[in-house]
């Protein structure tokens, strides 16, 4: 892959996940007259030699919830739900590079080894208008600036719709693509770049990839996913007066990580974990037991759930599991079994 140089000054490489073109181009369709936009989620690699340069993968993106706010000339994402996934997918890579060091290396290349980010966020604007605005640079200067974020650049895509399908000449290098529509039109996608080092937006040149060419990241768990069953299910435990604390844990040594719900009742002598896959309630809960742990308000649950795991032994509960169950029902077979 060789340098893009179309401004003045250097830019890293840039490659783009076919997937992330599919997901603009669907989102853009949906909102057609508002502006809509969405988090990216990727790699930063190093430069392989002293004569290289880094490059950007974008991977995925990740669309906001139902907060969001769409207008003509305003989009605000705004909401936990994209936080929580980018942590879900970062999590999750972190645990994969942790405990497939060697396979990342030898199957994906070196390369891969390296932590998954948040990269920016493209977003539809209205017209004509490729470049970002004057608050969109801000913005951007603003979330650099602020060390808490932990980032010293942005990858900001700008996705217009409605223009002449045109083609660009494959010797020509360009910081936009254009992708046909089913009107007959074209989506544009105009993608800009900006670091610690920058006054301004930069021009940067993508590369796309077959999906099948990048590596893959986690499914979306079911707690994320399912607003309404998340609350169906903590509504029922409530209910019961129980102590619940919820974990992301590796079970079973295979991605991605599960649900885990450390479950206690108050002058019980024991303590059930329930596991779920991301994939839950297709899939069936898995249910532990160990002795009951003392806790104090200050305990890192974390800790507290890896010292209740290591002491759990499997409970084997023979529950004919359909998707119509809540955890509670398996919590209460569980007790029973257990003669509480």
């Amino acid at each position: 892959m060789v340098m893009k140089r179309i401004t003045g000054r250097s830019v890293p490489n840039l490659v783009v996940a076919q997937r992330v073109i599919d997901k603009m181009a669907a989102a853009a369709a949906t909102h057609m007259e508002d502006e809509t936009g969405e988090a990216m989620v990727g790699f930063y690699v190093p430069r392989q030699h002293p004569s290289g340069v880094p490059t950007l993968y974008a991977l995925d993106t990740i669309s906001p919830d139902d907060s969001a706010i769409r207008q003509f000339h305003t989009f605000q994402q705004g909401d936990d739900r994209q936080d929580d996934l980018i942590w879900w997918l970062q999590e999750n890579w972190r645990v994969q590079r942790e405990k497939n060091g060697t396979f990342l290396t030898k199957m994906l290349g070196s390369k891969w080894d390296v932590p998954l980010r948040y990269l920016g966020d493209w977003h539809k604007q209205p017209g004509f208008m490729i470049q970002p605005s004057g608050g969109d640079l801000m913005t951007a200067i603003d979330w650099i600036d602020d060390e808490d974020n932990n980032t010293d650049f942005l990858l900001a895509p700008i996705v217009t719709l409605d223009h002449p399908h045109t083609i660009v000449p494959s010797n020509v290098t360009t910081n936009f693509l254009m992708v046909p529509q089913a009107s007959g039109d074209a989506m544009r996608v105009d993608f800009w770049y900006i670091d610690k080092n920058a006054h301004g937006f930069l021009p940067i040149a993508p590369t796309i990839y077959p999906n099948d060419q990048l590596p893959t990241l986690a499914e979306y768990p079911w707690h994320l996913v399912d607003d309404a069953r998340f609350t169906r299910e903590n509504d029922a435990l409530q209910a019961e007066q129980l102590f619940v604390s919820v974990t992301l844990y590796d079970t079973d040594e295979t991605p991605p990580l599960e649900v885990c719900y450390l479950v206690g009742r108050m002058g019980g002598d024991k303590l059930l974990i329930i596991a779920t896959k991301a994939d839950y309630p297709k899939s069936a809960p898995k249910v532990r037991v160990a002795p009951f742990i003392h806790m104090s308000e200050d305990d890192d649950m974390y800790k507290v759930f890896e010292q209740t795991w290591k002491a759990s032994t499997p409970l084997d509960l023979h529950f004919d599991w359909t998707a119509d169950h809540l955890l509670i029902d398996v919590i209460k077979a569980a007790e029973a079994k257990l003669g509480k």
